[in-house]
């Protein structure tokens, strides 16, 4: 499983025109599920993404997670994040889960964050033509992968 995060001012989901969500200052995750990929992985990212210290603390120093700021977390899927690029220049899309594992995981993931977080954590529609919109603040970007974490 592999996110990337996003720390952002403001976020946004668009679908045929409509806004599905939005957020205020937080984190936008991109989630990207391939096939081996478990309730542990998710578990894993989870307690990562909630305790990540990359908000300022009084003095300007990344200290603060997203619950100390009580910021807001928009989930987006994003098959793409396991793109395979190694030959030729269109990119195969192989490592990445069918819908019947990825569903349930992505849900899984975004209910689990949601209880963590202590409110509810807004989402785009799996699989849907999404328009996201961020403003990315700092910009903090960081990218992780489950099967990394040793």
């Amino acid at each position: 499983m592999r996110i990337v995060i996003q720390r952002c001012a403001q976020a946004s989901v668009t679908i045929h025109h409509q806004v599905e969500a939005a957020i205020e200052k937080g984190l936008v995750i991109l989630l990207g599920i391939e096939e081996s990929d478990t309730q542990e992985d998710a578990n894993w990212l989870i307690h990562k993404v909630i305790n990540l210290r990359i908000f300022d603390d009084e003095q300007g120093v990344m200290n603060r997670s997203i619950q100390d700021i009580q910021g807001e977390m928009l989930v987006v899927s994003q098959f793409t994040l396991f793109a395979s690029y190694k030959k030729g220049n269109r990119p195969s899309w192989i490592r990445a889960a069918k819908h019947e594992t990825a569903i349930p995981l992505y849900q899984y993931f975004c209910d689990e964050l949601s209880q963590k977080l202590g409110q509810k954590v807004q989402t785009g529609t799996f699989g849907a033509d999404m328009k996201v919109a961020l403003i990315n603040d700092g910009p903090v970007t960081i990218c992780m992968d489950s099967k990394a974490k040793e």
